[in-house]
C-alpha cells in the first residue's frame, strides 16, 4: 500500500559446526533489545547442499526482508542458500566461510597457514547409520576444545560446550559451493582476530573479496558467545542500512 511502513528485516542466525543454535543466545538478546525480530533455525550440519536447501526453505517462509548471519561453516550455508532469494537483503559473516563458486571449505583453509593445534583438535567418529548420516562426522576433542575453539571463555563454560557440541559430516568440508550470494548482496564481516580454528588472514581475504564492511573483533572462533554485543552491533548496522527494502511483488 502507498505510504505503508516497510517491514523491519527479520534476522536469521545460522550456527556453524561443533555448536548449536544456543550459541547465538547473547546475540539474540541484544537484537531483541533493539526491536529486531530474530529466527535461529538448527543447522543440520549434514552437508552444504542439504543444509543450504533447508535454510532456503526457512527463509522463503518469512514474509519480510531477511538479514542472514552465518558463523563459521554457517557462512558457507548462507552464501549458498541466499543466491536466488530476493527477500535476503544483507549477509553478515561472523568468522564465517564466504565461499566462491566451486570452492569448498578445505580450499580456503588450505590456502593459508594452518592454525597451531587446529588439525590435532579434530577427531572423527562413525555415527549410527541413517539416511542423513552416510559417513564420518567430525568433532573437537574435549581436551582441545577451550584452546582451539573458545580460548576467551571460561573452562566452566567450555566444559559444557565440549560435551554438547554437534559434529559436522566430514563430506561438508569438501562440498563445492554454488554461485555466491555475496556477489549480488551487501555484506558485512566480523573478523575474529584471535581465532584458532579459521585463520584470521583467511577471514580478511574473504571479507575483502566480497567487498564486505569489516568489523575486527578481539575474540576466538566462539565470538558470538564471547562478544555478543559487538556481533549484534554489526548485524544491527546491516539491518539498519538495508531495512527499507521492500518485498518483491
Amino acid at each position: 500500500m502507498p505510504g505503508a511502513t516497510p517491514l523491519p528485516p527479520t534476522v536469521v542466525l545460522v550456527h556453524g559446526a561443533f555448536t548449536d543454535a544456543s550459541s547465538w543466545a547473547g546475540v539474540v538478546r541484544c537484537l531483541h533489545a533493539g526491536g529486531l525480530p530474530v529466527r535461529v533455525p538448527a543447522n543440520p550440519l549434514r552437508g552444504l547442499a542439504h543444509d543450504s536447501a533447508y535454510l532456503r526453505s526457512v527463509v522463503r517462509q518469512i514474509g519480510a526482508p531477511v538479514v542472514l548471519a552465518g558463523h563459521g561453516y554457517g557462512g558457507a550455508v548462507i552464501t549458498d542458500a541466499a543466491a536466488e532469494d530476493d527477500n535476503v537483503v544483507a549477509l553478515c559473516y561472523v568468522a564465517g566461510f564466504g565461499l566462491d563458486a566451486g570452492e569448498c571449505l578445505l580450499d580456503v583453509t588450505g590456502r593459508f597457514a594452518p592454525m597451531p593445534g587446529a588439525d590435532t583438535a579434530l577427531s572423527a567418529t562413525i555415527p549410527a547409520r541413517s539416511a542423513t548420516t552416510p559417513g564420518d562426522e567430525l568433532y573437537i576433542r574435549r581436551e582441545h576444545f577451550l584452546q582451539a575453539y573458545a580460548s576467551d571463555l571460561s573452562p566452566r563454560v567450555t566444559n559444557v560446550l565440549s560435551v554438547t557440541q554437534r559434529p559436522i559430516a566430514r563430506d561438508a568440508l569438501t562440498a563445492p559451493s554454488g554461485p555466491p550470494a555475496w556477489a549480488a548482496k551487501p555484506s558485512w564481516y566480523a573478523i575474529a582476530a584471535a581465532d584458532r580454528m579459521l585463520n584470521p588472514t583467511a577471514q580478511r581475504f574473504m571479507a575483502q573479496r566480497m567487498a564486505a564492511t569489516e568489523y575486527v573483533l578481539n575474540g576466538s572462533h566462539a565470538v558470538p558467545l564471547s562478544r555478543p554485543d559487538a556481533v549484534a552491533a554489526m548485524i544491527r548496522e546491516a539491518a539498519g542500512r538495508c531495512g527499507n527494502a521492500r518485498m518483491p511483488r
